[in-house]
């Protein structure tokens, strides 16, 4: 007797089932969307063979998805409370349109922005005369990395980024063009 599991990927399904309203409701897309995944993870771990599951990389597998959930939370709860920041929770929704709809690549530079930034990176010394420099004036709020103002926005940006890429190997459906390959 064999029984062979087969998950499918259900992000795109429920992003069509939703009410106009709901579909502009960002706070709401973005708590559901990861939800979701992490509800998913969670299946697609518990569904696996005890010989599995006891092996070293089935329990770090378990260990990943345990931090990843316990470092989303607090953005559950900014998501729950609507206390995300206006530029953060618009590079999250744009996140999870992305993901929704299969374009992975472009989720992975929304990720990007709001991670690193576009800012300019300085290299070598700065500010060595005593006169303002011109390039200084460009750099305004919305080219600043998110993921430096707190810890708890770098842990749960890195959660974001494992559940997307766990949502881009559960999409057998879209073209490896619109995949990040370097997972």
């Amino acid at each position: 007797m064999t029984t062979t599991i087969t998950t499918t990927m259900t992000t795109a399904a429920p992003a069509a089932a939703l009410t106009e309203e709901e579909l502009n409701d960002k706070p709401k897309r973005i708590y559901r969307y990861f939800k979701s995944l992490v509800r998913q993870w969670e299946d697609d771990l518990a569904r696996r063979p005890d010989s599995i599951k006891r092996t070293a990389v089935g329990k770090n597998e378990t260990k990943t998805l345990k931090q990843c959930k316990d470092y989303i939370r607090p953005l559950f709860h900014e998501c729950k409370r609507r206390e995300l920041a206006d530029d953060l929770q618009t590079h999250l929704f744009r996140i999870v349109t992305c993901c929704e709809e299969g374009e992975f690549v472009k989720a992975h530079d929304s990720y990007m922005d709001v991670a690193i930034g576009r800012a300019a990176w300085p290299i070598g010394v700065t500010m060595v005369g005593i006169h303002a420099r011109s390039g200084r004036a460009k750099i305004e709020s919305a080219n600043v990395a998110h993921v430096m103002n707190s810890e708890c926005q770098r842990k749960y940006l890195t959660s974001v980024k494992r559940l997307m890429s766990y949502a881009q190997r559960k999409r057998p459906d879209v073209h490896p063009s619109k995949k990040v390959m370097n997972l």
